[in-house]
């Protein structure tokens, strides 16, 4: 049985509450999914194992992991002639600027994350021409089996993220070069900065959601970062992962989840697309998710 819309943060966060923080940091599978069933909280063993989880993740092909290495390389070689530039035109002067278009740059990113989130766990499907077996297949294997994140390496966790970036980093490149002269650099000094703190949070948006449902060997900082609500935190993110999926999906820092879900912003979308479209939200996911 579907939450009401009017009291999901309510009763998330009662639901919450109410799980110790012990139990959450000791749970080493963490493939439980959360369903309620006339307000009675169950766990549905999901899993590595689970036929829906075996089957998407064969489909992780040879051609989709060069994409994402070259990718990879392209988006470093950019990152730190970018940084490296960025540097020698530095001028602290414009530090509080630079701290608030930076700061703009999170919140739009984990804005983006949200998105991309929402759109591929709720619309499409993996049989979708190019973004089917590229884009959403993760998301549909992630709700089956939600620490298969934590198996995937550099590349096939940060891959895509990367690749999206690219077009931006370039930009900032092109921008950046001898051609214009320090003045010009420095009128714009705080908006390529803007650009530059976007790119590397949208960039690693999966690695903060790859430790969000890491539970053992994190190192220190990354936890202290999570702590901090810097980047996504463990607990913030498991609100998520009740079933049906439909709330908090905002992944990069989870700063924008509470003020989008009080306003009801991803059930609007959703009654927008369903009118026009006649298209259910999530009817993709549940078939994978019920696969025996």
């Amino acid at each position: 049985m579907s939450i009401q819309t009017a009291d999901i943060g309510l009763a998330l966060s009662n639901t919450f509450k109410s799980i110790p923080t012990d139990s959450i940091e000791s749970n080493i599978d963490c493939n439980d999914n959360v369903e309620f069933n006339n307000g009675q909280e169950r766990k549905v063993k999901y899993g590595s194992h689970h036929a829906g989880a075996m089957e998407l993740a064969a489909k992780y092909s040879y051609g989709k992991r060069c994409q994402e290495t070259i990718c990879c390389i392209i988006w470093a070689v950019l990152m730190v002639y970018n940084l490296i530039l960025l540097i020698i035109h530095f001028d602290p002067s414009q530090w509080k600027s630079i701290v608030v278009y930076g700061i703009c740059g999170i919140v739009l990113a984990d804005f983006f994350s949200g998105i991309v989130h929402w759109f591929c766990d709720t619309w499409g499907s993996v049989e979708f021409p190019a973004i089917g077996p590229g884009l959403i297949r993760p998301f549909r294997e992630h709700h089956i089996d939600p620490t298969s994140i934590t198996r995937h390496d550099f590349i096939e966790t940060n891959g895509d993220n990367l690749a999206a970036v690219i077009p931006f980093i370039s930009y900032l490149a092109y921008k950046l070069r001898k051609y214009y002269t320090d003045l010009s650099i420095m009128q714009n000094y705080s908006f390529y900065a803007f650009i530059y703190l976007l790119a590397i949070f949208v960039s690693f948006t999966n690695q903060f959601h790859k430790w969000s449902h890491t539970y053992y060997g994190l190192p220190r900082w990354v936890t202290f970062l999570q702590d901090w609500h810097v980047i996504l935190p463990r607990k913030h993110h498991r609100i998520h992962h009740v079933s049906p999926h439909e709330t908090y999906y905002c992944i990069t820092t989870g700063w924008l989840n509470w003020p989008l879900e009080k306003v009801g912003f991803w059930r609007f979308l959703e009654y927008l697309i369903e009118s026009a479209s006649g298209s259910k939200p999530r009817s993709d996911d549940m078939k994978w998710a019920q696969k025996t």
